[in-house]
């Protein structure tokens, strides 16, 4: 079991998917969590489903401002999730540079603009978790962008390790998981989607919020790790 009790968290994207199982997870250990989205509706109906010991927070991570005065709001508090992200992708040449730059702006400066103004209300003892992505480490046609940003993510992450120690700092690499970011797909081509994926990795299926928000739960309880890539991706590296 994790040792992760008694805790205050803040998680930035859990109103939905990975961030909205890690809330749960925390919440059954005891904890009190803050999830962070910039959907109100969405953050309402999480709220309402966690129960007692959530509260939340509406933030447009693209707005330095407002991820300010988000943490100043909170105040003290032990660890950092953020796992809210865009993840979209397309064929280099035909990707509109506006796009390929909302990406960066969405995913790696949103998650720099929190850990730059979450990390003076954290605890001496805190942690940061990032999140970066399987496509920094196995290149995938339509994914030039979405790797290059999650690559930038990574090495961001292992070199906050150094910088803001002894606070840790972590980052989590999921592969092909089943959440409502793909929701937008039809039901059909989603399935065989996640079908043909299975089909090529070492445990023959996608991963599940549980899955990834299991390893969240573990960069945050072991005290004695940082600096850490951690690969949940059932083997799709290796495929």
């Amino acid at each position: 079991m994790p040792n992760v009790t008694n805790q205050k968290i803040v998680i930035i994207g859990g109103s939905s998917g990975i961030g909205l199982e890690t809330a749960r997870q925390l919440l059954a250990l005891g904890n009190q969590v803050v999830i962070a989205s910039r959907s109100a509706e969405k953050l309402e109906q999480a709220v309402a489903s966690l129960g007692p010991g959530a509260e939340f927070r509406q933030v447009d991570m693209m707005k330095e401002e407002q991820v300010q005065q988000l943490f100043d709001s909170i105040g003290a508090f032990d660890h950092l999730v953020v796992s809210a992200a865009e993840t979209s992708g397309g064929p280099f040449l035909q990707t509109d540079t506006a796009a390929a730059r909302r990406l960066f702006d969405n995913k790696f400066w949103g998650q720099y603009l929190a850990v730059k103004y979450g990390v003076p209300h954290l605890s001496a003892g805190g942690s940061v978790t990032l999140f970066s992505g399987v496509v920094a480490y196995k290149a995938m046609v339509g994914s030039s962008v979405l790797g290059a940003v999650n690559s930038a993510v990574s090495s961001l992450g292992q070199t906050l390790a150094l910088e803001l120690a002894p606070i840790r700092v972590n980052v989590v690499s999921p592969g092909i998981i089943d959440t409502p970011s793909r929701s937008g797909m039809q039901e059909e081509a989603r399935n065989q989607f996640y079908e043909s994926v299975a089909a090529k990795l070492p445990v023959k299926r996608v991963g599940t919020a549980e899955d990834v928000a299991k390893g969240v739960l573990y960069l945050i309880g072991n005290g004695f790790v940082t600096g850490t890539v951690l690969h949940v991706e059932g083997g799709h590296i290796l495929a």
